[in-house]
């Protein structure tokens, strides 16, 4: 009975250091998608994104499938560096889904040269995929 106990506070205490692990390297990826946006880099900051024609962006104005038309609509959306802004994030909660998933629900806050401020509500599923997290479903809206 006491190996069994060990043995089983042991995996538990694996689990949890992978949890961790995988949370650090979501934050890590946003944290880069930040440094991005507010380099005024959309390309780069696409590089979060899964390149495929089944990632989902959900956003006001419907369902948007793809990595390229997402990317073409932040462009035209944010047509140049002042347009974007400076991003920053207040991540709500990072939760492990499986080995492979994490979701993040967050707000993100905009705040541009001019002293205009926008925010709004996320939440992301994020999967690791080829030994690199990337987003595979964005759901963001404003905030009124």
């Amino acid at each position: 009975m006491r190996l069994f106990f060990i043995l089983s506070l042991v995996c538990i205490t694996q689990l949890s250091m992978a949890q961790e692990k995988q949370i650090k390297e979501v934050k890590a990826l946003l944290e880069q998608q930040s440094k991005d946006w507010n380099n005024g880099d959309i390309d780069a900051f696409m590089e979060g994104y899964w390149k495929s024609e089944k990632l989902q962006f959900i956003g006001a104005r419907g369902v948007t499938y793809g990595w390229e038309q997402t990317k073409a609509n932040y462009k035209r959306g944010y047509p140049t560096p002042a347009a974007m802004g400076n991003l920053s994030f207040n991540l709500m909660g990072v939760d492990v889904q499986s080995k492979k998933v994490v979701s993040v629900t967050g707000q993100y806050f905009v705040k541009l040269e001019n002293g205009q401020e926008f925010t709004g509500y996320f939440l992301l599923i994020v999967k690791k995929i080829k030994k690199k997290w990337l987003i595979i479903a964005d759901h963001t809206s404003a905030s009124e």
